[in-house]
């Protein structure tokens, strides 16, 4: 319970914050496979299968939900003004994770150099999407005293995109979410709400109901392709993370009130060892979790 409790904290404090998915946390501590499998298992007709994935999405979930709440309470006071500190430290986090994912999935990626064509869809995909963005460097006013149809069918659209890349190690819903324009007003909305400031609550409906179809729809997607094209699924989410860097570098630009991309001169090496640092206290977590499982397997 403990230890799915930290790996739920974990994914959380990566989903808030523009830069890691919760996926890639997931892949990181080595229970990636297990936590797509139990978002397909709600679904399941096996009622079995939906009580065990039900359970265990529970201890994660109880993790995810308090991480969450400290990081919106925090965050949404500090993000803006912290920026290249924490873009700098997600560039770390980042960059030291990619070696980790190749060793960890060797088996499957060598000598499948014909699915790079993957790694470079992924890189591609984010680059493009972040270069395209229709709102960088406007930002998006959602008005949630008046919130109009048009505006709430981007927030829907958005919430069902960024969760998809929340579940799918690459680029972070936050991410996702500042391209879009949205992650200020996502997060201040979050933090209202909190405060008991029901005001916020139609914007947050419409974003919940995003997510829950998103989820509906990509997690069949993404389990059949770890299952029947691991390789090729493994290269393009590499890709992805390789194009969230720059995704990250272009992150200050998005805001209601845009700053300059994170450049030499804004970068913090403080913040990026801080970054790389984290990767390797994620790596002992894993070690501590499949212990914890080994544990567990033999006292049955």
């Amino acid at each position: 319970m403990i230890m799915n409790f930290i790996r739920g904290f974990c994914m959380a404090l990566a989903d808030s914050v523009p830069g890691v998915s919760g996926g890639t946390i997931a892949f990181l501590l080595g229970f990636y496979d297990r936590f797509i499998g139990s978002l397909d298992g709600l679904i399941s007709r096996d009622g079995q299968i939906r009580k065990k994935s039900l359970l265990f999405l529970l201890k994660i979930g109880v993790g995810w939900v308090v991480g969450m709440c400290l990081s919106v309470l925090i965050l949404a006071s500090l993000f803006e003004t912290y920026i290249y500190d924490i873009s700098s430290a997600f560039l770390g986090l980042i960059l030291f994770s990619i070696p980790l994912i190749i060793a960890e999935e060797k088996k499957v990626l060598k000598h499948q150099y014909k699915n790079l064509v993957f790694l470079v869809l992924g890189i591609a995909i984010v680059a493009l999407v972040t270069y395209f963005n229709p709102v960088s460097g406007k930002g998006v006013d959602v008005n949630v005293s008046n919130l109009s149809f048009g505006m709430g069918v981007y927030v829907f659209v958005a919430g069902m995109v960024a969760i998809a890349a929340m579940v799918l190690p690459g680029i972070s819903g936050s991410t996702l979410l500042l391209i879009f324009g949205l992650y200020v007003p996502i997060i201040t909305s979050i933090k209202e709400f909190l405060h008991l400031n029901m005001q916020y609550l139609p914007v947050l409906i419409i974003f919940g109901l995003g997510v829950i179809t998103g989820i509906i729809s990509v997690v069949k997607v993404l389990k059949a392709g770890l299952e029947k094209h691991r390789s090729a699924m493994v290269y393009l989410i590499i890709g992805m993370m390789v194009g969230s860097l720059y995704a990250i570098v272009m992150g200050p630009t998005t805001f209601s009130e845009p700053k300059a991309p994170l450049s030499i001169s804004t970068f913090s090496i403080l913040f990026f060892v801080i970054g790389a640092v984290l990767v390797l206290g994620m790596q002992k977590l894993k070690v501590m979790g499949e212990k914890a499982e080994q544990k567990e397997k033999m006292e049955k």
